[in-house]
């Protein structure tokens, strides 16, 4: 399970659930209340130049202020500095007081009602308003001698029961509807600052009523509470499920609208106490979204934090499941029929079109799916991607779905270990019956976290092997033995090693992607990798395998992205009991960009073998650098370029805030293809019946930009493409299977007869020596 961030919600905010209501740390104010505190004024990033404190007169009377003050300690300081007010609130209006302004320019505010110099914490502190203008003393205990008391952030050594949670520079803490229970932590949530003065209009009404709410009303058919931030109270709901740092519950009397989720969770910090499935309770507390590791890309989670817990009833009827799935409820294909941008601004929510929408409006229920299928498998998080009932498309030849620009799958859910542990499971495998779980979202997914363990059927086919090359041909292969290194246990390499001799059949040329340097991860300069490779190649040879030469460069250190340290890159592996040898021209280094020239009538040949292509491009800043080689099979010359393109980090997700995602990591890959098929074109201008294979992790799909820049002039044929749609995968990830691993060869030696396969025996499968498959080409004597 991943941990779980907890910089979004008030960081000491832990009221655990009780029976009963939270002792304040003083009577209620009856009318002026402290209702927004800044305190990054002309900092980096703020909107305003000057520190504020906002007051609001929540009464039903005007009060005079004259005489008053509003005072500011440090988090864990007892020296209060004193700001003067004068005036008179009326019932429902706001008063601006003015602190000290920051160095860099931004936003003035509007016209304060009084004036300060005060210099405040953007992010800990604590705030008092007191009905004279006698500095106070106090660390602690302060609230007995204050009008209203406000501590903010995790270190402020006095509060209201908690601390609100810590602004910044760019937010505030903003008070919010509802009745001030005298917890900090209830009634503040960081948010833009907002700042108002006498002359801004609430609207009618002297303040706050009673906010007794259900949940549907709480979730709104939108991804954001119309209550955000909202102390709510009396929230009526059965405990469905209780996880580590809160619960579940779900309205029993649901409203008719499916757009509106009847679940949400409460959450509670550590583990509930004196909570049990099937209690009947009665929730107050603030409404939180919560946004999973603070990513801006991921969507939110609507919340009660802070709660105060009332259990009104033991072994209560827990609501039934809401079936998902054939027979229930079903995913809309697009994720977004529309192209909103944010979604959580967006006008539009609609159930029906949007598969966002149609999740979000199930956030918190307890669903159910049944005669589940595997479309990927167990992850190290503890997720399983699976298609309910078995159903999904476009399917694969082994029990998969395959993900295409067109169609994300929404049909798929993803159980999660959230609650109850989730076994491991390969692609097709079944799992059988009913599974029960409530619906959560994190790192770019909503996730159904399974109430009890399910069990699984193993269905999932055998590993695949490939057939022998044959006299006469040639068997190239590319494989992503990520990150190897010494470090790695030697399990790993018989893994990998066996993979080569059985599953690939000893081709006669790996391109091997995301080899790590003699000591692994660890940052300490060493860019070699003989170590590496010499393990994996005396590990074949224990595999029954023939004994392989390597050839590569090594990178400039921390250079070539990857894991900090790894310094990975590609490399050659190849055998020469079988006609096939490389050609060894010295001047190839890290920084050196190999050349090709014309060594006879429609004969290329390269400047330096092995030789890094153009290495100091801005395209391949932090990524792996494409490593030319030229072999001679048979007499015949041969050039092979092993590729290893950006990586899709930086990537919006799938099911993120942001629709359609974009794809920011391709703009990189592109760079990067054009400048590999630029280099392939000097090839051809020399020779264009050249035989040229070109390799690799390219970290995109077929019929891909990427790829299509490779491939848009047909001298290249990408293999991938010419497998059934079924088999067209060489990666598994979220349950979803997709091609990122690519074999091009040229036209000319393609019309000798070539022969392609993707060997499925990595990525489908829980246990796995790598997360790609690896595949092969065969091809028949080569031009001269």
């Amino acid at each position: 399970m991943r941990t779980r961030t907890l910089a979004a919600v008030a960081a000491a905010a832990t009221v655990a659930a009780s029976l009963t209501a939270a002792t304040p740390a003083a009577a209620a104010s009856p009318d002026i209340v402290i209702s927004q505190v800044y305190g990054g004024g002309g900092n980096s990033g703020a909107p305003f130049q000057n520190d504020f404190i906002e007051l609001q007169n929540r009464g039903s009377a005007p009060v005079d202020v004259t005489g008053w003050s509003v005072q500011y300690a440090s988090a864990a300081g007892s020296s209060w500095q004193v700001t003067a007010l004068t005036g008179t609130i009326a019932p429902g209006r706001f008063y601006l007081v003015q602190e000290a302004a920051g160095t860099n320019p931004s936003t003035a505010l509007p016209a304060p009602d009084a004036t300060g110099g005060i210099n405040m914490s953007a992010t800990a502190g604590k705030v008092a308003l007191v009905t004279s203008t006698t500095a106070l003393t106090c660390s602690t205990g302060c609230a007995a001698g204050t009008r209203d008391l406000v501590g903010y952030g995790s270190t402020a050594s006095d509060s209201e029961t908690a601390p609100a949670p810590a602004p910044s520079n760019a937010n505030a803490i903003l008070r919010g509807d509802g009745a001030d229970t005298d917890n900090n932590a209830v009634n503040f949530a960081t948010g833009a600052p907002n700042p108002r003065n006498s002359g801004n209009d609430p609207g009618p009404g002297p303040g706050p009523e009673p906010n007794d709410r259900r949940i549907h009303e709480i979730q709104g058919a939108a991804h954001v509470s119309p209550l955000v931030n909202s102390v709510v109270t009396n929230v009526p709901g059965v405990v469905t499920a209780v996880a580590p740092r809160g619960f579940y519950m779900q309205d029993p009397e649901p409203d008719a609208d499916p757009a509106t989720s009847e679940g949400i969770l409460v959450f509670t910090s550590s583990a509930p106490s004196g909570i049990a499935r099937g209690d009947r309770v009665s929730v107050t507390g603030r409404v939180s979204e919560f946004r999973a590791g603070g990513d801006a890309n991921n969507l939110t989670v609507t919340e009660l934090v802070s709660p105060t817990v009332t259990v009104v009833e033991h072994g209560a009827a827990v609501p039934a499941p809401t079936l998902v799935g054939p027979g229930g409820r079903v995913a809309p294909v697009p994720v977004r029929a529309d192209a909103p941008g944010d979604v959580e601004a967006s006008p539009t929510f609609d159930v029906t079109a949007n598969a966002l929408d149609f999740y979000e409006s199930l956030e918190g229920m307890l669903l159910r799916v049944v005669d589940s299928v595997a479309s990927g498998p167990t992850n190290d998080f503890g997720e399983l991607s699976v298609l309910p009932g078995g159903v999904g498309s476009p399917r694969t030849v082994r029990g998969g779905v395959r993900y295409t620009y067109g169609d994300a799958n929404a049909e798929r859910v993803i159980l999660d270990d959230g609650i109850a542990p989730v076994p491991d499971a390969d692609t097709g495998d079944l799992v059988p019956g009913p599974v029960d779980g409530v619906l959560d979202y994190s790192f770019g997914n909503y996730k159904l976290n399974v109430l009890t363990t399910p069990s699984i059927v193993d269905r999932g086919p055998v590993r695949e092997t490939t057939r022998p090359q044959r006299a006469g041909e040639l068997a190239i292969a590319t494989y992503n033995v990520e990150n190897l290194d010494p470090s790695d246990p030697p399990e790993k390499f018989d893994r990998l090693a066996a993979g080569i001799v059985t599953s690939l059949a000893s081709p006669d040329l790996l391109a091997l992607e995301e080899v790590q340097d003699n000591t692994g991860a660890t940052n300490n300069g060493v860019v070699a990798a003989d170590q590496t490779y010499a393990l994996l190649i005396a590990a074949i040879v224990r595999a029954g395998g023939p004994t392989y030469q390597f050839r590569q460069i090594d990178p400039t250190d921390g250079a070539d992205g990857g894991e900090p340290g790894g310094n990975i890159r590609v490399g050659f592996l190849f055998r020469t009991d079988r006609g096939l040898s490389f050609v060894d021209r010295p001047g190839g280094d890290a920084t050196t960009a190999v050349g090709v020239t014309r060594s006879g009538f429609l004969r290329a040949a390269l400047t330096a073998s092995p030789g890094r292509i153009d290495p100091t491009n801005p395209a391949f800043t932090n990524s792996r650098k494409p490593l030319a080689g030229e072999f001679r099979y048979q007499g015949k010359t041969l050039f092979v370029v092993a590729n290893h393109f950006n990586s899709k980090g930086g990537d919006q997700p799938l099911f993120g805030r942001f629709q359609p995602p974009t794809r920011s990591s391709e703009v990189q890959r592109h760079a990067q293809a054009v400048v590999v098929k630029n280099f392939v074109d000097q090839i051809r201008a020399i020779n264009p019946l050249a035989n040229v294979v070109l390799l690799g992790d390219l970290n995109d799909f077929e019929f891909s930009e990427t790829a299509d820049i490779l491939a848009n002039d047909l001298f290249l044929l990408d293999l991938p493409r010419f497998q059934p749609p079924a088999e067209r995968y060489t990666y598994v990830f979220d349950g979803n299977s997709q091609v990122l691993d690519h074999i091009l060869i040229s036209v000319p030696l393609a019309l000798l007869g070539w022969d392609h396969d993707i060997v499925h025996t990595n990525a489908e499968y829980a246990d796995q020596a790598s997360d790609h498959d690896p595949q092969i080409v065969r091809v028949r004597p080569l031009i001269p």
